[in-house]
Parts: structure tokens; sequence; C-alpha cells
């Protein structure tokens, strides 16, 4: 009966009922003033920062699933495959793409949180997002964090830049982060942001910069910064000391690349001249796409 009317309500907020039926709830929590945290793979999620980062915080605070968004509807399986996995020595499952929603109650926290992963759709953006943000109003949320991982000109030794853009000034000033003056081509992330905004609920979009010439591998070091950029915007701490240990092999791994050309070391210590910010007038896009072919060649050699 909870679920029913919970459904009823989704399709009031103006969301079709093929829309409203892909959403499956397993069971619904009572939240104490939760708050959203969510990240989505694909465009918005370079060298899968952003999804590490929320994997790493659904494990540290061993969240319960509650719900999903089955992909029927939103998917593109010829783009977002499903996978195969084996469960036994004989069984094959198929696991798709879905978007999960997880909660969790810290003790040492007055409010809960809840964690979004999902996998950014390429069909029917303004159901999906509509959908979604009606889920989030109905179960109370209020403040949301999205976050997001962008490729750009910067080293990997260097610190990861992390910026921000907010419906609530006052989330930014006290997360001190810069404020992203991006404009052009956005994803469901930047969809979702939106979305959040004409529906009332304070948001914050917080966006990692990834190494542009190593994109393939899995940045532990970006997801660590926006862990941090979180804990500032929510106002939460956690243990971080394994994921700390994972962005040090992430920076390990990558010198080791690094170090087998003398060109693209050559590269990487012009970008460490340059700093965060870069240079308009840099030749380095020129040969970026070389060097991360290298890399990507080399990587498992």
């Amino acid at each position: 009966m909870v679920r029913w009317l919970w459904q009823r309500g989704l399709r009031r907020g103006g969301v079709s009922r093929a829309a409203r039926d892909a959403l499956v709830l397993y069971d619904v929590p009572r939240l104490r003033k939760p708050v959203v945290i969510c990240s989505f793979e694909g465009w918005n999620d370079a060298a899968s920062a952003a999804s590490t980062a929320t994997d790493f915080l659904r494990k540290a605070w061993s969240a319960t699933p509650f719900a999903e968004i089955d992909p029927e509807e939103f998917i593109d399986f010829t783009d977002a495959r499903p996978e195969v996995r084996m469960v036994d020595d004989q069984t094959r499952i198929i696991v798709w793409p879905r978007t999960v929603l997880s909660w969790a109650s810290p003790p040492e926290l007055p409010f809960d949180i809840v964690l979004v992963r999902g996998f950014e759709p390429q069909l029917r953006w303004r159901t999906y997002s509509t959908l979604l943000v009606n889920l989030l109003r109905k179960l109370g949320a209020e403040r949301v964090v999205t976050a997001g991982a962008l490729l750009a000109e910067i080293a990997h030794t260097r610190p990861v830049p992390v910026v921000a853009s907010t419906t609530d000034a006052e989330m930014l000033a006290r997360a001190g982060l810069s404020r992203s003056r991006y404009e052009g081509p956005t994803g469901i992330v930047g969809v979702m942001h939106a979305r959040l905004g004409e529906a009332g609920i304070p948001a914050a979009s917080v966006w990692a910069s990834i190494p542009y010439y190593v994109p393939q591998i899995t940045s532990a070091k970006a997801a660590l910064a926006l862990v941090k950029a979180a804990e500032k915007v929510v106002g939460f701490t956690v243990d971080t000391k394994d994921l700390e240990r994972s962005a040090k092999s992430y920076e390990e791994e990558v010198d080791e690349l690094v170090s087998e050309d003398d060109d693209v070391a050559a590269y990487v210590a012009r970008l460490e001249e340059m700093g965060a910010d870069g240079d308009e007038d840099s030749p380095l896009p020129d040969i970026a796409a070389e060097v991360e072919k290298f890399l990507r060649d080399h990587r498992h050699h």
C-alpha cells in the first residue's frame, strides 16, 4: 500500500505511467533530514572518479539499497551494455546498468544520507530527472550534492582542482570551493542540478579535474578530492585511509607509465610548470592526444 501511494504521488508529479513503473521500491525508509549525494557513470565521470567516490561512501557507511530505477526506459544497451557475471562455477547472471538508491544513518550525524549511484541515461533525460527529483522530494531531501569529473590539462602530481556550482550560496561559502563558470554541453549531472533548483531543493555540484592524458585509469586521487569536497559541503567526516592509499597507488602507477617515455615526461613537466590554471598560449593540446595514446598502449605492457 505504501509503495502504491508513493508511485501515485510520483505520477501526480508529472511522470508518465511507464516512467513511474520504472521505479522499484524495496522499502521506504524513515529518514532524518536526509542529505543526498549522487554520481552517474558516463560523460560526467572521467576516470570513474565520481562513481568511485560514491562507491567508497556506500561501503564506508554500509549503506542499504532501498530503491532502483529500471534502465529499460532510459538506457541504450548498445552504448551502456549489461554485463555477464558468474555467481558460481555454472551460473551466469546479467547485471543491468541500473540507478540504485541506498541509505545510511551514521550515528554521529544529525541527518541520514541517501546515495544515488547510476548510469547516465541516453534516453528521456527530462523524464528521468523529473522521476528522480520527485522521489528525492518525497523522501524529504534537504540538500543534494551531485559529483562529477572532467578532463583538464593538469598534472597528476598536483593537487586535484575541485570547482562547484550551487543553487544555494551558503553551501558554496561553507565548502570554500571555487565557483564553476563553465558554459557549454552538459550531462545528466547538469540537468539534475537544474531540476533540483526548479524543485526548490538546495543543491551543489562538485567537479574534480582529471589529467587529460590518463582518462583510462581510475583516479582514486580525484575520488578522494570529491569525498573531501562532499565532507565540506554536507558537513561530515569519514575515515579515508583506504582511499588515500588507493590515491597514492594511482599516482605511482601513472608515475611509472610517464617515466617510460622522455617526451611524455617532458609533457607532464610542462604541465607542472603551468600549474592548475593552464596557459592559453601553450601548444599542449596538439600533443596531448599522442601522450594519451602512448599511455593507453603501454598501460598493460
